[in-house]
């Protein structure tokens, strides 16, 4: 399996270097000094608080949540969606930059748009900690073009692109002088309840051979997203703080009870998405939809020991479990 070997060797190179977490390095405590005044967030579905109408990629109503709000609530600051005047841009579905988006909207800002905009409208303020997030919309679009007929290399080859279009990005964020960046790639999207039911069964990582031309499935394109924008953002390491998704998803999904869930596949969700293939959330037709989903529209009593809330996207008790993780990571970093 080229990519878990792959991994382990950017890993080590990395370690070498500031730009991988401590903890992803075997680290000891580090006591941190950062004391962010504002955070500012660009990304996809995975790091949307609402822009759109406040609609979230979760279960909406009384204590829903995403992930970089309760990053944020750990430093004790506030974010606000760019449309309600703040600082948070992820809107869902944005891939890096190309359009449309993975749920076939072309007015949906990229990624790179909604960077072109902060610097534009607000600018880098000294304190700033910026949060540059994504890949899950680029790898759902490319998915289903690989469904539509597209190859497997081409689909390959287009993340990948994406995941360097990321990176340069997060070197454009630096270059205009912001000096603590977080960078979040994808989870591993092969773990996700929409791979298991597309591959017929629990597929957790990449079997590619390494003689292959390329392998397209969830878990593969998951892997070579992180490991193309790891390749492309290793020298930025003073100022960028990668925080990878897939180390605390994959043990989350493999241990489910050891981290306050009951198990990774039942969806807290019953919202059926009505509209035509590719679906709000960029799966095709018919399929449950976290931003259709609120208190009534859940198929258990109690969700908080449930993980996704959709077959892509997790409930809030999921967001807060990354968001935990996340702060104690770049606690560590910074």
């Amino acid at each position: 399996m080229r990519f878990p070997r792959l991994r382990r060797a950017l890993l080590t190179a990395a370690c070498a270097l500031p730009l991988v977490l401590a903890a992803s390095c075997g680290g000891g405590d580090i006591v941190s000094e950062l004391k962010p005044s504002r955070l500012v967030v660009v990304g996809d579905a995975f790091s949307d608080i609402g822009q759109r109408n406040g609609v979230r990629y979760t279960v909406n109503g009384p204590g829903t949540i995403n992930w970089t709000e309760q990053f944020a609530s750990r430093y004790g600051v506030s974010i606000a969606t760019a449309a309600n005047g703040g600082t948070s841009y992820a809107t869902g579905s944005a891939r890096v930059a190309a359009k449309p988006d993975a749920a076939g909207d072309a007015t949906t800002p990229t990624i790179t748009e909604q960077i072109t905009t902060f610097l534009g409208s607000k600018g880098i303020a000294e304190n700033d900690l910026i949060i540059i997030s994504g890949g899950i919309g680029d790898i759902l679009a490319e998915s289903a073009a690989l469904g539509a007929g597209q190859s497997a290399a081409q689909t390959r080859a287009n993340v990948e692109q994406a995941a360097r279009d990321l990176g340069d990005q997060v070197q454009r964020v630096v270059d205009a002088g912001a000096t603590h960046v977080m960078v979040v790639g994808p989870y591993n999207l092969g773990r996700s309840p929409w791979a298991i039911a597309q591959q017929g069964g629990f597929l957790a990582t990449c079997q590619e051979p390494s003689n292959s031309p390329g392998d397209a499935t969830p878990a593969c394109l998951s892997s070579a997203f992180t490991q193309t924008l790891l390749v492309r953002i290793v020298k930025l390491g003073k100022n960028v703080a990668f925080v990878d998704p897939a180390l605390h998803f994959n043990q989350v999904t493999s241990s489910p009870s050891g981290f306050g869930f009951d198990d990774s596949i039942n969806l807290a969700c019953n919202s059926r998405d009505t509209s035509p293939a590719p679906g709000i959330i960029g799966i095709g037709a018919g399929q449950v939809s976290s931003p259709l989903c609120n208190t009534g529209t859940l198929a258990f009593p109690s969700i908080d020991r449930i993980l996704f809330a959709d077959p892509i996207y997790f409930t809030p008790a999921g967001n807060v479990s990354f968001g935990n993780y996340a702060f104690d990571r770049l606690r560590e970093r910074f």
